[in-house]
């Protein structure tokens, strides 16, 4: 167990750093972080930061050298950027990152442990993408293999005709069949050093805009029919990388039961209606779990939950939003320039408390 007053680097400067650091700082522990130039919202609840690039690697050894232990707060930090951190430090092995940044290794890995995903096909030209078109069929999805989130570096395609106004993007991609689902549902988990899980409730999710606009509890009976065998998936995808920290498996509810969509190791969008909705939050259990100290209590401690994220300049403002009725929770994240599908923060509504 790392002792109040250790430091805790994080790999990433954005709001989930943000709030990592926040929590750090109510266990008793200080953050640093490191990420290149930018709205580095982290920046605020650090005591220190270290701003350059990822290549830089006297500065990314500098950052090193003052952490005790060190996470990451989003799954595209470059591998050659981790590989600089002493693998002592690391909370747990980089093949978590390595397994997550690339979606054909993510559909391959999922396979191999039982899992079910769209049909998909490895797309490196124009000829393959003709072929996975045939294979896979029509309507689908055509994805950049490495990088891309919230619907960015994705084009959907309705027809085979329309496909010839997208064309290979000249980077390797993965084609994914259209999944006919019902709902979209998360499962996040928290491992600790000693293997143990825990779960929180699965949420209802509502994507705008391939981004996450909402998530809701309860989720409903067909996600709550899926969620203990969408939890043995992402209980083996734990054991099998090692995974300390929060872990979370995205998934499409169908009629055929759970089908996996993506991985993101580390906390997630859909579970910051935990911050409030939980006994213990996706981002204290992240800091208990890579410290050694034992897990927090997972449950859900009111009947109803709704998160919402704040998104662009169409954002209401914190007037508006903490003036409703109730007691909305609001959070946000600091950042300097709004502009259209960028998250600015979000609001969790609660109704009654469970007893």
């Amino acid at each position: 167990m790392l002792p109040a007053g250790s430091i805790i680097g994080i790999l990433g400067g954005g709001q989930l750093g943000r709030m990592m650091a926040m929590a750090a700082l109510q266990l008793g522990y200080r953050a640093i972080a490191y990420a290149p130039p930018g709205d580095n919202v982290a920046e605020d609840a650090c005591a220190d930061f270290f701003e350059s690039g990822w290549s830089d690697r006297e500065a990314l050894a500098a950052f090193a050298a003052k952490c005790n232990v060190v996470t990451w707060e989003f799954e595209n930090v470059p591998l050659a950027a981790v590989a600089a951190i002493p693998p002592a430090l690391l909370a747990c092995p980089a093949r978590a990152l390595e397994v997550a940044q690339d979606r054909l290794n993510e559909k391959s890995f999922i396979a191999d442990l039982g899992g079910t995903s769209a049909p998909y096909a490895r797309v490196e030209s124009d000829d393959d993408f003709a072929r996975a078109l045939v294979s896979v069929g029509t309507p689908g999805i055509l994805k950049t293999a490495r990088e891309g989130y919230d619907g960015k570096g994705q084009w959907r395609i309705a027809s085979a005709h329309e496909a010839s106004g997208v064309g290979f993007p000249g980077r390797p991609c993965i084609y994914e069949g259209l999944v006919a689902f019902e709902n979209e549902f998360s499962v996040i988990l928290v491992r600790s050093t000693t293997g143990e899980v825990r779960f929180w409730d699965s949420t209802a999710n509502h994507h705008e805009g391939g981004m996450l606009a909402q998530s809701v509890l309860p989720a409903g009976a067909l996600i709550e029919a899926q969620v203990g065998q969408a939890r043995e998936l992402a209980a083996k995808t734990a054991q099998a990388l090692g995974y300390v920290g929060v872990l979370t498996l995205e998934f499409f509810a169908t009629a055929q039961g759970p089908v996996f969509n993506e991985m993101a190791p580390r906390v997630h969008n859909s579970g910051h209606w935990t911050i409030e909705g939980a006994a213990t939050s996706q981002f204290e259990n992240h800091i208990r779990a890579i410290t050694g100290l034992p897990l927090g209590a997972t449950a859900s401690r009111f009947a109803s939950i709704d998160m919402r994220n704040i998104v662009g300049d169409a954002a209401l403002t914190a007037y508006e939003i903490l003036s409703e009725p109730g007691e909305p929770h609001l959070h946000l994240y600091g950042k300097r320039e709004a502009r259209e599908g960028r998250k600015m923060g979000h609001v969790t509504r609660v109704g009654h408390a469970l007893a």
